[in-house]
């Protein structure tokens, strides 16, 4: 039996008046931090106490004692971290397996787009997110995808239209609209992308951009559309224009972009209070080896950077951006979410403490469970796939098509003229998207140059944003049974030569997302990168970052989609 609306609220009582008795000392605390140095974001120094915890909320800083007291002398206690922009999907893990990642890394609140997943399922694939996110001890906030599909060009497995996502606003970890790429069409005054803001504004939420070097009236009319933060600014001049409109400024240092070094100098008096730190995508290598919203502050600091300056970019002002005005700071009434360091110097992680409960202690982590996950939506999200087998003849085209030219070290292309055939020996590959989504039989072919593989070929289900079927080969045999392959996994990534699988990485949720740990995916994942340069592919190429990038039809110059080779300059296929 469901509790009454009177037991909650004496429930509620009970705890708000044992909040209050701990604070004043009249009780002992759950939890006190004994001898504590810890950073003061509103007098932006670093002050000394006790810091005592009740019921998962700070109660107080001074003296007091505890059930549970732990000495900090010689330590710096930090608030949790916040990523305020991130795709989780871009960890290739499920949302329990990625904050067993991030939580050692003292990252206690993420803010996501579920916009890979949405493109794939539409709304049942945000729904997804929020159920495998539900309860986990990291706080995992929504943003709802704007853009999907990101352009009419591309064939997904959804189109959201306000109407789709209006209903996930009333949901308590929705915190707005996500990045609106769409930027053409807000400065254009069209309806979709409008009716979206509209929507978003109706609800009273935050709405995040998405507009690279945006200049002038455009830019005046895309932020008076009602979009407050950018977080694709990658150098000075572009962030301080936005953040003179009143911008708030994402400082971004992901896998696939990083942003930091060039805008450092933004944290200083005069900027830092409109910036805060995001990944956008951060991919199993990084999280490992590098870290998350903590390697960017140790590279701040590195760089510069006022320790204290860095902390509250890194936790407070995202948390009051994005009205979260319980967390983000060390003082009464907000959740006891704790990092504890060593020193600035070294940024050596010790403790980490979610609501005032331990969670890890030198790297170890505490154990925590996986939230459930609908029937319904966990079948879904493992039948995404509907194609036919395909054969090499499927991939034979004998007319000339438009050649992506790779730019090492970018995800940009060139265009590079027109090839009617594979020529390897000249790096001339063929490449080709396969529509996934709703068995259309649609097979767009091209040709790119620059990959380098020499023989077999490589295919990936991560392709954004519509995530059909990328694949390049040196034979249309081995494409097509590169792609059969990824069917059959329910997604993932293969690396395919001379009719047999050299290494696989199923990514079996959703054809974006594995469902083993993330030290497992990364393994595979290194391994496959392995076997895909054995094969010929340059070492200077991400063989599957890069290439997941060559089916998005809004970075120029050449991309390919599902109906074949598009100029992005031109707007029209070749």
């Amino acid at each position: 039996m469901s509790e009454s609306y009177a037991g909650k609220i004496n429930r509620k009582l009970l705890k708000k008046r044992r909040i209050i008795n701990a604070a004043a000392g009249r009780e002992k605390a759950d939890l006190v931090l004994k001898n504590a140095a810890y950073v003061n974001v509103f007098s932006n120094e670093i002050c000394h106490g006790d810091i005592a915890v009740a019921e998962g909320l700070i109660v107080g800083m001074g003296t007091y004692s505890g059930e549970t007291e732990v000495d900090m002398a010689g330590k710096i206690v930090l608030p949790g971290f916040l990523d305020a922009h991130i795709h989780l999907e871009s960890s290739l893990v499920n949302p329990t397996e990625f904050v067993k990642a991030v939580l050692p890394h003292g990252t206690t609140t993420v803010i996501t787009d579920p916009h890979e997943i949405a493109n794939v399922m539409g709304s049942d694939g945000i729904e997804y997110m929020l159920q495998a996110t539900e309860g986990l001890p990291v706080d995992v906030r929504f943003m709802l995808p704007s853009c999907v599909p990101a352009t009419p060009l591309d064939e997904s497995g959804a189109t959201l239209d306000y109407r789709a996502i209006d209903s996930f606003y009333d949901h308590p970890r929705v915190q707005g609209l996500a990045e609106m790429m769409n930027f053409v069409g807000i400065i254009a005054g069209d309806d979709q992308p409008v009716e979206k803001i509209v929507a978003a504004q109706a609800h009273h939420k935050k709405i995040d951009g998405h507009a690279p070097d945006l200049v002038g009236n455009d830019l005046n009319a895309y932020i008076a559309a009602g979009v407050y933060s950018d977080h694709e600014c990658h150098d000075l001049k572009d962030a301080i224009a936005k953040l003179e409109r009143g911008q708030f400024i994402m400082i971004r240092e992901g896998t696939a972009a990083r942003n930091l070094e060039a805008l450092v100098p933004l944290l200083c008096d005069k900027y830092s209070e409109r910036c805060m730190f995001c990944t956008d995508d951060k991919h199993p290598s990084d999280l490992l080896e590098k870290g998350h919203i903590d390697y960017i502050m140790k590279k701040a600091i590195a760089l510069g950077a006022d320790p204290i300056t860095t902390v509250k970019v890194a936790c407070h002002n995202a948390a009051r951006y994005f009205l979260l005005n319980n967390r983000g700071a060390i003082a009464p009434g907000y959740l006891a979410d704790f990092v504890v360091i060593d020193s600035f110097e070294h940024f050596h992680i010790e403790k980490v403490y979610k609501r005032g409960k331990l969670m890890v202690e030198e790297g170890i982590l505490a154990d925590f469970p996986a939230p459930k996950v609908e029937p319904y939506l966990t079948e879904r999200a493992h039948s995404t796939f509907h194609l036919p087998i395909l054969t090499a003849e499927d991939f034979t085209e004998s007319r000339p098509r438009g050649v992506l030219g790779m730019v090492m070290g970018e995800i940009t292309t060139t265009d590079a003229g027109y090839a009617d055939h594979i020529d390897v020996e000249n790096d001339i590959l063929k490449i080709a998207v396969v529509e996934r989504h709703k068995n259309t039989r649609h097979i767009g072919i091209g040709y790119i140059k620059g990959y380098g593989l020499r023989s077999g070929a490589v295919a990936t289900s991560i392709s954004h944003d519509s995530h059909n079927i990328i694949v390049v080969g040196a034979s249309e045999a081995d494409m097509a049974q590169a792609v059969n392959r990824i069917a059959e996994l329910d997604g993932g990534i293969v690396v395919w030569n001379e009719g047999k699988s050299l290494a696989e990485v199923p990514l079996a949720i959703a054809g974006i997302m594995s469902d083993e740990p993330l030290v497992t995916v990364n393994a595979k994942l290194e391994g496959a990168k392995e076997e895909a340069f054995r094969l010929g592919v340059s070492r200077g190429v991400d063989p599957f970052m890069t290439l997941s990038f060559m089916a998005l039809p809004v970075i120029p110059t050449l991309r390919v989609t599902t109906r074949g080779v598009f100029d992005v300059i031109s707007q029209s296929y070749v």
